[in-house]
């Protein structure tokens, strides 16, 4: 795997990582699963993964329609962190992503926004090298690298397919859970069990036609267990800003969610009332659309730290 993009800090030192393998996957969240592997608070990991298809689509002869879909979607894991507890916050750190040399893009009647002007299917295979994903001989895309899947288990008595995302994480296919972002997560189950997959080397927002440059690769991760950071949903932190994420059937549900994630930690974080914390965000923040192809849609309420005076979550 030689295309990788690296944080400034995703190797310390030269230490040999524990790498999880991509054999043992679930294809659902809930607090029933055994942990299949297990990793240590702090630890800096890597984990394996196959693109969203399984590696069932090598070339192009092979279309959406022809692949089991009942294995899409999962994810390697999970792998549970010890000392998270519920109540805690799970950060997962993306230090690193390798990807392969290729990557694969469908179209499929139904899939996407547009998906209703799709007759045939097709598939594109996309060579991925020197930094680009090469989508002609004459267009090439810079490597925009991002993980679709990263979530933990959720509230006891649910049972939520890795395609589906939610409080919990999994398939928010947003892309700002890229190298340098730490993603927060509020933890259910001792162990939390994450479990990650789902690499993009590239994707907009919206992932508007069903999918981004879908790859396999390899992820480095630091997993911490925080005890007094709480959240209520996820929130994902880079060095210059904030993003409460909110999951619901509608865009206006979903934005109502991140609003109000948002709204309350300004008011913590600021020390305002409510009224003056809902101004403040009205100068302040953007909403951002992460997906709007899944059963349920992602939406991102964008905060920056320091044109707000916040360092931190």
């Amino acid at each position: 795997m030689r295309n990788t993009v690296k944080g400034v800090d995703w190797e310390r030192g030269k230490r040999k990582m524990r790498v999880v393998p991509k054999d043992k996957v679930s294809f659902s969240c809930n607090q029933k699963n055994g942990a299949n592997y297990q990793v240590d608070d702090g630890e800096v990991f890597w984990v394996e993964t196959d693109d969203c298809y399984s590696g069932q689509i090598q070339d192009e002869k092979t279309r959406r329609p022809d692949i089991d879909i009942s294995i899409m979607d999962c994810a390697v894991g999970p792998i549970a962190v010890k000392g998270a507890m519920p109540g805690d916050t799970l950060c997962v750190e993306i230090l690193a992503i390798d990807l392969v040399d290729h990557g694969v893009m469908v179209t499929s009647k139904g899939l996407g926004v547009l998906g209703d002007r799709i007759t045939e299917p097709d598939t594109k295979i996309i060579p991925i090298h020197d930094g680009f994903a090469w989508f002609s001989d004459t267009i090439r895309l810079p490597l925009t690298p991002m993980v679709g899947v990263c979530g933990i288990a959720p509230k006891a008595g649910l049972d939520i397919h890795c395609a589906v995302p939610g409080t919990h994480g999994s398939n928010m296919d947003t892309k700002m859970v890229k190298v340098g972002s730490r993603l927060y997560l509020p933890v259910e189950k001792e162990g939390a069990d994450l479990a990650v997959g789902d690499i993009h080397a590239c994707m907009g927002d919206g992932e508007l036609s069903g999918t981004g440059i879908e790859t396999a690769g390899r992820i480095c991760l630091r997993t911490t267990v925080y005890k007094d950071r709480p959240v209520h949903g996820p929130v994902i932190e880079t060095k210059n800003d904030l993003y409460f994420l909110g999951t619901a059937v509608t865009l206006k549900e979903a934005i109502k969610i991140a609003v109000a994630e948002t709204v309350e930690f300004i008011e913590k974080k600021r020390s305002l009332n409510f009224q003056d914390a809902y101004r403040f965000l009205r100068a302040t923040c953007d909403i951002q659309i992460s997906q709007v192809v899944n059963d349920l849609v992602t939406v991102r309420c964008h905060l920056p730290k320091f044109d707000t005076g916040i360092e931190t979550l």
